[in-house]
């Protein structure tokens, strides 16, 4: 039985303080009823270290948005694996589509970051999805499995990676892929995990879904039978609203 979990990307959004203060205010509204779901914060840079003293104590994990492929160097405005790894983070999320997008990443570099990030012992949380051109021409299956495969190139094993598929027309848009069509996704990821890395690991591998999940609809998406959980954007800015999410998990 794969654990679920539910993990909070913030993105650019919060000061420091507002950061602790929403820390805090999770940790309240999830309280200790919750432990069959896996969580975690995934602050800005600035927030890492103020949010890590929030959450010492708890079960909640520590998650960063991104990070470089070099262990250090002239990369200005950078953070590299091994500062994540020293202010604490247990996850790093990688390949987001807003850093795709807005950002250059493509397979390659996604795919050395991966290799780092575990290197350094931290855990990986890769990011997959189709546009709506995509989705509308009917290759989403095709787009979806090339970033799997492009991701993993080389990657040893999965039993510390994370997948969420996050269509990017769902994202910060107030729509959402129906869970049927969710679930059709993720059933093509773990179809695509199996074909890499065998039966065994695509059962065990984790699908979380990252495409404007709020507290109605969570229920229904966790219910899916390959839909491990969430990557919550909007919603996890509110503590109410995201310890619903997470309720809906567990």
């Amino acid at each position: 039985m794969r654990r679920k979990i539910v993990v909070g990307n913030w993105k650019m959004n919060k000061t420091v303080a507002e950061s602790r203060e929403l820390a805090s205010g999770v940790l309240a509204a999830l309280g200790t009823s919750c432990s069959a779901c896996e969580v975690g914060l995934a602050p800005t840079f600035l927030a890492l270290d103020t949010v890590r003293h929030v959450l010492e104590g708890s079960a909640v994990a520590l998650a960063a948005q991104n990070c470089h492929y070099e262990d250090d160097g002239a990369y200005t405005g950078e953070v590299s694996a091994p500062m994540l790894q020293a202010v604490g983070c247990g996850y790093v999320i990688l390949g987001h589509s807003e850093r795709r997008q807005y950002f250059g990443e493509t397979d390659e570099t996604v795919n050395l970051r991966i290799k780092k990030v575990l290197e350094k012992g931290m855990k990986v949380i890769l990011c997959v999805g189709e546009t709506l051109e995509e989705r509308e021409a009917g290759s989403f299956e095709a787009v979806v499995s090339s970033q799997v495969k492009g991701g993993l190139k080389d990657v040893a094993g999965v039993s510390d990676i994370v997948i969420a598929y996050e269509p990017v027309w769902a994202i910060g848009t107030g729509k959402t892929a129906s869970s049927e069509q969710a679930q059709e996704v993720h059933a093509i990821i773990r179809r695509k995990v199996a074909e890499l890395y065998g039966a065994d690991a695509a059962e065990a591998i984790r699908i979380q879904y990252g495409g404007s999940v709020k507290p109605s609809n969570a229920a229904e998406l966790f219910s899916m039978p390959d839909i491990d959980g969430g990557l919550i954007g909007g919603a996890a800015l509110k503590a109410d609203d995201f310890a619903a999410i997470v309720r809906a998990a567990c």
